[in-house]
């Protein structure tokens, strides 16, 4: 008995604490819940960094530029003009001699066909039967490729080699559409094309890992600071002294005997570490959109800013001019052009002066 009167009173002192506490351990439950996720999230030094992977590049892991001469067939009459365009009509004429058909002679006035450029990048490491996207675009007047497809073009490097053989239909990115009467409408770029996977390897660039012992890493944006930084980075994650900066955009490494076996793994676990990037005070000025971009080193000295435009309007507008009561025989009625301009110099802005001050103010 005196154990349940016991427990009885235990669980009745419980219940009013937790009722007089109940706001305080929603409050504590709030500061313990702010601690954690501050401790679980980055520092600004940390949302900073960036991966050694997405500022630099590994010597001789590159891509390739590639790039062939082809012909687009069933496009919908905005292919190439052949009396204006006498690449694309001795193309086909040489496309159909090697299918069996001899047309040489015959005048052609197809309009379904257009000659163009086809590019590509050939990935490092990539292999015999895989696949890469293509670009294709109109090297004659064709105005618009929809519909089309490519027929089989070899793609060659810069040593004339073939890499690559691209076929099939395009994926193009805009249209265009002309009236009887003049009026014509186009949005994107209805003569440039890509075809996803449009490509097969045929030849691979030769490059192994295997067997190097020193490998140079080029910064994207040479920096004496990043490099430096890059080097003890690594170094400091490695545990040996395997990075050296040798200059404002080259770091070199020495793959360690641990690694020998697995070149892999090492540049893996290099391309995965954090540093942060050392920028110059830099701004960039776009003068067709008027965007204005400062990095955070950049400061102000104090300085008187004007800023004005000039608009020039043109408008037309058809007016009808009557020949007169008294004028000579044979005089017509005619439609003619009245032009209007107006100018604005923007006599109305002001000038500033900015004092001194960083872009964080």
């Amino acid at each position: 008995m005196t154990d349940m009167k016991f427990r009885s009173k235990a669980k009745s002192t419980a219940r009013a604490i937790s009722g007089r506490c109940r706001g305080f351990t929603k409050f504590a439950a709030f500061v313990l819940g702010s601690l954690m996720l501050a401790l679980l999230l980055p520092s600004g030094d940390a949302l900073a960094a960036s991966r050694i992977k997405d500022i630099t590049d590994f010597e001789g892991v590159r891509d390739n530029q590639l790039i062939g001469y082809g012909l687009v067939v069933g496009i919908n009459r905005t292919g190439d003009k052949l009396s204006n365009s006498p690449f694309t009509k001795q193309s086909l004429v040489g496309m159909l001699e090697r299918l069996g058909v001899n047309i040489r002679g015959i005048n052609l006035n197809s309009t379904n066909i257009a000659a163009v450029m086809v590019t590509a990048t050939l990935p490092a490491f990539v292999r015999h039967g895989s696949r890469i996207d293509v670009t294709v675009s109109a090297l004659g007047d064709a105005s618009s490729l929809l519909g089309g497809t490519l027929i089989a073009t070899p793609l060659m490097g810069a040593d004339d080699n073939v890499y690559a053989v691209a076929q099939g239909q395009l994926a193009v990115g805009g249209f265009s559409a002309e009236g009887a009467d003049g009026s014509k409408i186009s949005k994107g770029v209805p003569t440039s094309a890509r075809i996803a996977g449009g490509a097969i390897i045929e030849r691979e660039v030769g490059f192994e890992l295997s067997g190097i012992q020193e490998l140079n890493i080029s910064l994207r944006n040479p920096d004496f600071t990043t490099s430096k930084r890059i080097a003890q980075a690594i170094n400091a994650g490695i545990g040996e002294n395997v990075a050296k900066s040798m200059d404002s955009g080259t770091v070199r490494l020495t793959v360690p005997d641990r690694y020998r076996n697995d070149i892999a793994a090492f540049l893996t676990a290099v391309e995965q570490m954090r540093i942060e990037p050392d920028q110059p005070a830099r701004v960039v000025i776009d003068e067709t959109s008027g965007v204005i971009v400062m990095g955070e080193n950049v400061r102000i000295s104090t300085v008187a800013i004007a800023q004005g435009n000039l608009t020039i309007r043109i408008s037309e507008k058809p007016q009808v001019s009557q020949p007169g009561a008294f004028a000579p025989s044979g005089a017509e009625t005619k439609v003619v052009q009245r032009s209007t301009i107006e100018i604005d110099e923007g006599e109305d802005s002001r000038l500033a002066v900015l004092d001194t001050a960083s872009n964080k103010s």
